[in-house]
């Protein structure tokens, strides 16, 4: 089977391995790969569209000539596609990680998945820890997972811009409030809480889930312009942001969600009283379904409404 990985492992055999040149190379690997699912989309077949990627792409070799060299100097060379300029660019402006970044990141995760351990040693018996420190330990485990997502998103990238600091905070704080929610329903199936816990997970549960969507529908395309021009240039005759072009649309969208959550809050309460805690959290997986339903409703328009506009 051709896919992509053998035809670009294929295209850079000759070419002189370097730190670089790698990166060059998983550069092209992630575009092609999204050029790839885009065809597949339209109907083609995995090696069809694996192999019309690479012919769009055209010469591995003088991209990785063009990338090394001053792209400033080369006015008289032959016009490059689309995707060649991409890759240019990107090898260009590649951004690195900080060691700040990096060491943040690796230290919140060890952290998330060491307090995660500790705390799963009560209910195997192996400590016996008191309900208050578990939940303490929990929260701290969540708040780590919400700063590597916010720190990661406060970082540019070789494809996008930096997300603003409050908004990258309002990240953390929906990621940190959906696996703390996660972490307590868990802990308290394993019978280290007792059944008022469920609550409050569903409380951190429906907020951060309303506030996860709340920052989906008014993000904005923070991708580098020589991203978007070539993401426009593969854009037609498929499905587009609806949200981008009709912010009424987002709008009523945020209003719905958060009826959803409300209502299902409410719900989970009420079955919670009467019928049980144990399989009252089924409203949330109801709501999730439910929302996900609408955003798949509202996002995206098809080729033929566009036409009908």
């Amino acid at each position: 089977m051709t896919t992509v990985h053998r035809l670009l492992d294929d295209a850079f055999a000759g070419v002189e391995p370097s730190p670089e040149v790698q990166d060059l190379k998983e550069e092209i690997r992630a575009n092609l790969e999204a050029r790839a699912a885009e065809l597949q989309a339209e109907g083609a077949t995995p090696d069809h569209a694996a192999r019309r990627a690479f012919d769009e792409l055209g010469d591995v070799r003088a991209i990785v000539a063009d990338a090394q060299a001053d792209v400033a100097a080369e006015t008289g060379g032959a016009p490059r596609t689309a995707l060649q300029e991409a890759f240019v660019a990107a090898q260009q402006h590649r951004v690195r990680p900080t060691p700040r970044f990096v060491l943040g990141v690796v230290l919140a995760s060890v952290v998330l998945v060491a307090l995660v351990a500790m705390c799963l040693l009560t209910p195997l018996g192996v400590v016996a820890l008191p309900g208050y420190v578990v939940a303490a330990l929990l929260l701290t485990a969540a708040s780590a997972a919400g700063f590597v997502v916010g720190l990661s998103l406060s970082q540019e990238t070789t494809t996008n811009h930096p997300v603003p600091s409050r908004r990258a905070g309002g990240y953390y704080l929906a990621t940190g409030l959906t696996v703390l929610a996660l972490l307590l329903a868990l802990f308290t199936v394993l019978g280290i809480f007792d059944a008022w816990m469920y609550v409050v997970a569903g409380a951190a549960f429906v907020v951060g889930g309303t506030l996860f969507t709340l920052l989906g529908v008014t993000q904005t395309n923070r991708k580098k312009a020589w991203v978007r021009d070539v993401a426009r240039a593969h854009a037609t005759g498929h499905h587009y942001d609806r949200f981008e072009h009709d912010p009424a649309a987002a709008a009523r969208f945020g209003v719905y969600t958060v009826v959803i959550w409300l209502v299902a809050f409410v719900v989970f309460v009420v079955l919670g009283l009467t019928v049980g805690w144990a399989w009252s959290w089924l409203t949330f997986v109801v709501a999730l379904a439910v929302m996900m339903l609408v955003l798949a409703r509202m996002l995206f328009r098809s080729t033929e409404e566009q036409q009908k506009k």
